[in-house]
């Protein structure tokens, strides 16, 4: 039984030796005891084996480190004939009136800012328009009721029991080459 006892102890002292010589301390920062020079990463590589960017990563508590707005502050790029608007006073089923839009840092999202004077901009014959909620399934519907949605909206902002929930106002639309609303799509917020 010692024999065996024996080789079981040798066995486990072994096994622990080259697990700890495994995990000896960290000395890529240059501040540990050790002189040699880490050899698994060239020198111009980063140590995070991240590529070099060039652009700061975010601090662990996800807050960016180079002064940088916080949050998300740029909307994707847009296909040519549709910008971001926000839609301002009464809406016919023939016209919108809306105000241009800027982006700006949101928390969840991109937000975006009226600015400018207000525009109106006739709805073509077959507009679509695309209603979309967090609180409700999507609704596709014609000139008549986006109106009747915007007008709502405008009226009592937040309204989630008329026609359809209420968004911020924050519109997508597709303009033709004669400055018609071919289509627009709500864009859902909470």
């Amino acid at each position: 039984m010692s024999v065996s006892r024996r080789l079981l102890a040798t066995a486990l002292v072994a096994t622990a030796a080259f697990g700890l010589a495994a995990c000896g301390p960290d000395d890529s920062s240059g501040q540990g005891a050790g002189t040699a020079a880490p050899t698994a990463a060239p020198a111009t590589a980063p140590a995070t084996g991240a590529p070099a960017s060039g652009t700061a990563k975010p601090a662990p508590s996800g807050k960016p480190t180079d002064g940088a707005p916080e949050g998300f502050c740029t909307s994707d790029p847009l296909p040519a004939g549709q910008k971001w608007v926000i839609v301002q006073k009464g809406t016919s089923a023939t016209a919108l009136v809306y105000k241009e839009s800027k982006d700006a840092c949101g928390v969840d999202d991109v937000a975006h800012e009226p600015t400018g004077a207000d525009k109106t901009a006739q709805f073509a014959p077959t507009v679509k328009g695309h209603l979309r909620s967090v609180v409700a399934a999507p609704k596709d519907v014609n000139a008549a009721d986006l109106a009747k949605h915007i007008n709502e909206c405008i009226a009592t902002p937040g309204n989630q029991k008329g026609f359809y929930p209420c968004s911020n106002g924050d519109y997508k639309i597709a303009v033709d080459a004669s400055g018609k609303v071919t289509e627009m799509w709500e864009r859902p917020s909470s």
